[in-house]
């Protein structure tokens, strides 16, 4: 079954006042849909616009997997375990809070910084944490989330290019931009599908070039 999520019906979060525009896939901080909490192990798909030097004060975070995909701009991260580091768009950046981690997340460009951060739950908790950027990810490598059974996929697509889609039991499609055909559904930047039972499916970009996030997933959040 696949079902698609448009980008006007994600709940608006962030702060206007602050710089920081944020837009919700599932239930999140002060809005909550009993029906919408998650898909699979991903709990949370948030696109993020910060303007230059707005960003995230520290905060907590404890038995989350946090990966972040930058689509544009540069996005500063510190954290309590001493990581330092610049993510650009092209990069994905992990950190598994595991037992707990506080961290900042700051625009440090002069430019606009859009990116999506997807949380997912964990096989274990109360692991030691880890932090990770793997810089400037290839397309069709694989990124499988350690302590879990899920995997990003990314792929950047040229108009009419077309890719196979993970067969698993959740896979959750993202639209950075672009657009792209997902079983004859039409997505346009923003938009996701979610999928049960995926086999043999097949994406294509449709007008012009497209990138898109692929979770390949295989069980769901287990909290016994």
């Amino acid at each position: 079954m696949l079902q698609v999520w448009r980008a006007d019906d994600r709940y608006r979060g962030g702060e206007a006042d602050a710089g920081i525009d944020t837009r919700h896939a599932f239930s999140f901080s002060g809005f909550y849909d009993p029906d919408n909490v998650n898909f699979g192990l991903l709990v949370a798909c948030n696109e993020e616009r910060l303007a230059p030097g707005a960003g995230f004060e520290e905060h907590p975070h404890r038995d989350v997997e946090i990966v972040t995909w930058v689509a544009e701009g540069e996005l500063e991260h510190r954290d309590s375990a001493g990581h330092t580091s610049l993510v650009r768009a092209g990069d994905v950046q992990r950190l598994s809070a595991g037992s707990g981690v506080r961290h900042v997340e700051r625009n440090a460009g002069e430019g606009p910084l859009r990116f999506v951060q997807m949380w997912l739950v964990p096989g274990a908790f109360g692991t030691e944490p880890e932090y990770e950027v793997v810089h400037g990810i290839a397309d069709n490598t694989p990124f499988a989330l350690p302590r879990t059974e899920a995997v990003l996929h990314v792929r950047r697509l040229a108009e009419g290019e077309r890719t196979a889609v993970p067969d698993a039991q959740w896979v959750y499609a993202h639209v950075v931009r672009g657009r792209v055909v997902l079983d004859g559904h039409e997505l346009a930047g923003g938009d996701a599908a979610r999928v049960t039972e995926a086999a043999e499916l097949e994406a294509a970009a449709l007008g012009g070039p497209a990138e898109l996030l692929l979770w390949e997933m295989h069980a769901e959040p287990s909290y016994g």
